[in-house]
């Protein structure tokens, strides 16, 4: 049997998230601004939530493709909140279009969203081995220091905790615990 980090439970969803994705570096622009997006919606609810809702937000959202994002008008705005299959908070969903527009602009200055993403852990992903769920931070100052900056630049929703959990899943930061298989790779 393999030893886990305790938060990935029984569900099979979560231990595929858990064993294949989170903590895994990721340098796809698309798969990161689905990522950062993803964490803003997860803000004050389970992150099973969103994983169960994963390909709703993918289909609501154009498979995270930015440049179309970015031109929804009021049409796509109430079609959204209309949809059942991803969560229907009004200021969520403007975010996320706001996202779009800032993460286009981000790309045409950095080249790729990766580049300029990355730099706030020097192009490295930060291997911690934490030794138990209550040693793992809710922020850090690389995490401050990204908020900071995106909300600067007009992104929303990403706030400190919500920039380190995106960190987290996209593997700029491994917290896979010590006990972990995946702590070992």
């Amino acid at each position: 049997m393999k030893l886990r980090c305790p938060w990935a439970g029984d569900d099979p969803l979560y231990i595929a998230y858990h064993d294949d994705e989170w903590g895994v570096p990721s340098h796809d622009d698309r798969h990161l601004f689905e990522m950062l997006n993803l964490e803003g919606a997860q803000a004050g609810l389970s992150w099973i939530t969103i994983l169960r809702k994963r390909e709703n937000y993918r289909r609501a959202f154009a498979n995270w493709n930015a440049t179309k994002i970015a031109r929804f008008g009021e049409k796509d705005f109430a079609r959204l909140m209309a949809d059942a299959g991803i969560v229907r908070n009004r200021l969520k969903i403007r975010a996320t279009i706001a996202n779009a527009q800032a993460y286009l602009a981000v790309r045409k200055e950095f080249g790729t969203f990766d580049r300029y993403i990355w730099q706030f852990v020097v192009g490295k992903s930060l291997q911690n081995r934490r030794r138990g769920m209550g040693d793992i931070p809710a922020r850090t100052a690389e995490a401050d220091a990204m908020s900071r900056d995106l909300k600067k630049r007009g992104f929303r929703f990403v706030g400190p905790t919500i920039c380190y959990a995106f960190m987290q899943a996209t593997g700029m930061v491994d917290d896979h615990l010590a006990t972990c298989f995946r702590a070992r790779k």
